[in-house]
């Protein structure tokens, strides 16, 4: 069964940090590439963070590049956001998701998880 479950989403005042981690079924993890994706209240969905593999090298949106890092536990087929210096633009549900290609495209992507509610605050 693929299943993506995210957690760690929360509040936080603006320059703050949080650790989003997504626990991914054993299939989903081996079989497509791993992302975390964001849609904001009366926004499309945009592509945050797409993992690294043996091929491709890890892509982030222009506007986290600095401040997110995105990284993978293979162990545990757990992907993680680490997100720093958060801005009230960073508002958003975040998505974790699995893609049949590497891209930051939501049409790339096959699988997702329910979300996990970002808000940041001044």
């Amino acid at each position: 069964q693929v299943q993506l479950l995210e957690s760690g989403g929360g509040s936080v005042q603006a320059g703050g940090s949080l650790r989003l981690t997504c626990v991914a079924s054993e299939f989903a993890y081996r079989r497509y590439y791993m992302a975390w994706f964001r849609q904001a209240p009366g926004k499309e969905r945009e592509g945050v963070a797409v993992a690294g593999t043996n091929m491709y090298s890890t892509i982030y949106a222009l506007s986290v590049k600095g401040r997110f890092t995105i990284s993978q536990d293979n162990a545990e087929n757990e992907l993680y956001l680490q997100m720093n210096n958060l801005k009230q633009d960073d508002t958003a549900m975040y998505y974790c998701a699995g893609g049949v290609r590497h891209s930051l495209r939501p049409e790339d992507f096959v699988v997702w998880g329910q979300g996990t509610q970002v808000t940041v605050y001044s």
